[in-house]
């Protein structure tokens, strides 16, 4: 019951009063269709058989009337519970979607992208279909089991005996079938997360898999992972199609019993042929009611793995929030400071990434970071807007631990280049006001100048109204690099992180950028990470990662004097240079 409330939470006044409406509704179209069969009785016992045809054609016009009326319940019905629905997944989506929001990287690479793509789509989308099923047969189903069954008893007690034996059979056979089927279809689902996340994989680097005429190897391993989406959906679906013509058989075998004995009676003269035959009727009401309400509670049952898949992610706790009572919301500067920060992305507190970082920032200050391969640059700079929590120590940033910050007031102050470059569907114009929508058509272009691109921009025909395609696939690596730094320069934050952002730009590009960001509102805090030398040399400081230990930090001429790596890492980019 928590569970169902959580997932229903959210959902819009008009779409509750629907899915209220819509039991009412099926209320009227089960009386309706329980007073039909009742007057074909008269019509045969009281009309045909006394030769009149006025009653015939008085019964007649009624039940006409009462089949349009409930026509029209049974329309209205399914209508409010398609809105009720749609309603329904539309709220779920919005939690799930939220919660998403408030994951942290750690929460995110715990589900999988590919995960989430599939709860949000597949799983939703089998909860919607339940919760339509409900609200309609599951309301509408046992009406109709009551109604028939005391009409049945009233036309034939003796006769009603014959169902009520078939109806724990079905019972039973129900149960048995959705409980081991239950499984199967929780194996399915896992295995369109895999399905999805080929999907996802292949078409993010489809680039490369076509320089690399990879794409029967593509194909190939699209189509294992459908086979094994084919393949455990079959093994699931194969349970709940013996449910159908095992209920059938029990479902006839009644009504041939029921004509056998029926037809005795009606011969005996003890049944009139009108209550046989509405009796008949009131039968396949009841055993089609029952079947109805068998197949929904196989899906309910079943759905239990989409609603098991959506309730964990509701459930999950977001590994980074709000640390403090009170959180701060003002940034006073952008000075940054490392107090012997560890970290590690697992458990193990002996697999630290980062160890033993200490080091300070001045507002206003340019620094540099740089290391090999793997010494964890990125992952430093990640600890400070709090994209991850740090294992041990703490970061402070303008004299204030991050953890006592609002998230919000933390990340706002904080412009983040990352290494891939993501830009959105739009034009260049909606791309670089995304960080600051208020921002002027002045300050816009001064970013844009402060980053280079306005070189590129104004070769466009339509310049900042140029349309991006999704990705910005119709820009190259070094454009979409300028870009996001406009963006983020636009975002007028106290600290600036270029995350290896100019990797993709020539060394003249790359040092009229630079010479720019520098003099670019001297106040903001800036931090570069790069892996040429020419990137950084420019700093004020420079700090040398070496296997997520601090090798050195100083200047350009001084790290040439007291660090070994930093050293070495010049004498070989210089080696390259002078060979090339």
């Amino acid at each position: 019951m928590f569970a169902i409330r959580k997932i229903t939470f959210g959902m819009k006044k008009k779409f509750i009063f629907f899915t209220i409406l819509t039991p009412l509704l099926m209320l009227g179209e089960v009386f309706l269709e329980t007073v039909i069969p009742y007057l074909m009785s008269l019509i045969i016992d009281k009309g045909i058989q006394n030769r009149d045809t006025s009653c015939v054609i008085q019964i007649g016009i009624t039940m006409l009337l009462c089949a349009l009326v409930s026509l029209c319940f049974g329309a209205g019905g399914a209508l409010t519970a398609a809105c009720a629905s749609q309603g329904f997944s539309r709220a779920l989506r919005q939690n799930l979607f939220s919660k998403i929001q408030s994951f942290s990287f750690v929460n995110i690479d715990k589900f999988s992208s590919a995960s989430l793509i599939t709860r949000l789509t597949t799983d939703v989308t089998n909860l919607q279909n339940v919760y339509q099923l409900l609200i309609r047969i599951c309301f509408r189903s046992p009406f109709m089991l009551i109604s028939g069954t005391t009409m049945a008893f009233i036309i034939n007690a003796r006769l009603a005996v014959i169902f009520l034996i078939a109806i724990p059979v079905l019972g039973s056979v129900i149960i048995i079938v959705s409980t081991v089927a239950y499984s199967r279809f929780a194996t399915m689902l896992k295995k369109y997360d895999r399905l999805n996340s080929v999907v996802q994989e292949n078409l993010i680097a489809i680039r490369i898999v076509k320089a690399f005429v990879r794409g029967e190897y593509e194909c190939e391993k699209f189509e294992e992972a459908a086979e094994a989406v084919k393949n455990a959906q079959v093994r699931a679906e194969k349970l709940v199609i013996v449910l159908m013509p095992v209920m059938q058989t029990v479902v006839y075998s009644s009504i041939i019993s029921i004509f056998w004995f029926g037809g005795k009676l009606t011969v005996s003269g003890n049944l009139q042929p009108g209550e046989l035959v509405s009796f008949l009727t009131y039968v396949s009401q009841i055993f089609m009611s029952l079947m109805m309400l068998g197949m929904v509670f196989v899906s309910v049952i079943l759905s239990r793995a989409s609603m098991n898949r959506v309730v964990e992610v509701l459930d999950e706790k977001p590994s980074i929030k709000e640390s403090a009572e009170n959180p701060v919301e003002d940034i006073r500067d952008g000075s940054i400071e490392f107090e012997n920060v560890s970290f590690t992305y697992t458990d193990q507190k002996d697999n630290n990434v980062l160890a033993d970082i200490s080091f300070h920032i001045e507002s206003g200050e340019s620094i540099g970071i740089i290391g090999g391969t793997g010494s964890s640059k990125s992952t430093l700079i990640s600890l400070i807007p709090r994209l991850y929590d740090v294992s041990k120590g703490s970061v402070k940033v303008s004299g204030v631990d991050v953890k006592n910050y609002s998230i919000a007031a933390l990340r706002k102050e904080i412009a983040v280049v990352p290494q891939k470059n993501i830009l959105f569907s739009g034009t260049i114009r909606e791309n670089l006001l995304w960080g600051n929508d208020t921002a002027s058509e002045q300050e816009l272009v001064s970013a844009c100048v402060a980053s280079n691109a306005d070189s590129f921009i104004n070769t466009f025909t339509s310049q900042y109204d140029t349309v991006l395609e999704p990705g910005g696939t119709n820009l190259s690596g070094g454009q979409k690099q300028r870009l996001c730094i406009a963006r983020a320069l636009l975002k007028n934050s106290k600290i600036l992180i270029l995350d290896d952002s100019l990797s993709a730009v020539d060394t003249a590009t790359e040092a009229s950028i630079l010479q720019n960001l520098f003099k670019f509102k001297p106040e903001m805090t800036k931090i570069i990470i790069a892996h040429r030398i020419s990137a950084v040399q420019n700093a004020d400081r420079i700090i040398v990662l070496d296997e997520g230990r601090i090798s050195g930090i100083g200047s350009h001429s001084e790290l040439l004097q007291s660090c070994a790596v930093y050293k070495e890492l010049y004498d070989s980019q210089k080696s390259i240079c002078l060979e090339g």
